[in-house]
């Protein structure tokens, strides 16, 4: 099997939840393999930040400023992309939130902000990609950041919702699989499940207690860079291959 992302070099690509982490770190792989790239996220100045720091690049970065709980904002965004850049060839539904509280004494406010960003704002996003993919014969990839809690919910307390939104991500991504089976289209969707990762959701978030810290502090864990790898790797395949999941962990990794 031949690698190469040859194909991808000066097509658009969306990125959601591009400011920091794992989408900043996807934003900086695919623009330096050539890619125009839409960076999705609220803090757009640390996309712009970003997008002058890569200006001697290959690629090109754009900020576009998006509530991900707004579809209206989310339709403003590929609008923006369609009118201003061209057509859409990657989408990468990246954006996630977690919020540290027990599920029996949760926030329903919390609660669906949880599902709005990591199930409604993909499902939105993957709809407006695969209309303007279709309409255009466009063989584009969709890939939705998963976790290793969408395939399993592990014993770390306090994740509340977050397992039930990254199960839907997994039986999302089958169920996309199906559906372009079904029309007949050549869109590769991929699901990525990283395990613990350096964010601002996990070690580097704020408002984090003593407890889950201490917890974090004694696992493996990855870096950003190694999850834009395997998005990487995924885009890499030839037309005919499609990884449908991909699983990265740490070496060490108890889950």
């Amino acid at each position: 099997m031949v690698l190469s992302m040859v194909r991808w070099v000066g097509k658009v690509a969306i990125v959601t939840g591009a400011s920091s982490g794992i989408g900043a770190a996807i934003v900086d792989a695919l623009v330096e393999n050539g890619l125009i790239v839409v960076g999705i996220a609220r803090r757009t100045e640390l996309i712009e930040k970003r997008a002058k720091e890569l200006s001697d690049k290959i690629g090109k970065l754009y900020a576009f400023k998006v509530d991900l709980t707004r579809e209206d904002e989310i339709l403003s965004a590929f609008k923006w992309v369609e009118d201003n850049l061209g057509h859409v060839h990657v989408l990468i539904n990246n954006a996630g939130f977690l919020s540290e509280e027990l599920l029996s004494e949760g926030n329903t406010d919390t609660w669906k902000r949880g599902f709005n960003i990591n199930v409604i704002a993909p499902c939105i996003a993957t709809r407006e990609a695969v209309k303007i993919m279709r309409k255009h014969d466009i063989k584009g990839h969709i890939i939705h950041i998963n976790s290793i809690a969408g395939h399993k919910v592990s014993p770390l307390p306090k994740t509340n919702v977050y397992p039930a939104t990254k199960h839907a991500i997994t039986a999302l991504t089958e169920t996309l699989r199906q559906e372009l089976n079904t029309l007949g289209s050549k869109i590769k969707v991929t699901s990525v499940s990283p395990g613990l990762v350096v964010s601002e959701m996990t070690v580097l978030r704020k408002d984090i207690s003593e407890e889950r810290k201490k917890i974090f502090e004694a696992r493996p864990i990855l870096k950003s860079e190694d999850i834009a790898d395997g998005v990487v790797y995924v885009l890499s395949t030839p037309e005919h291959v499609q990884v449908h999941e991909l699983t990265i962990k740490p070496v060490g990794e108890p889950y």
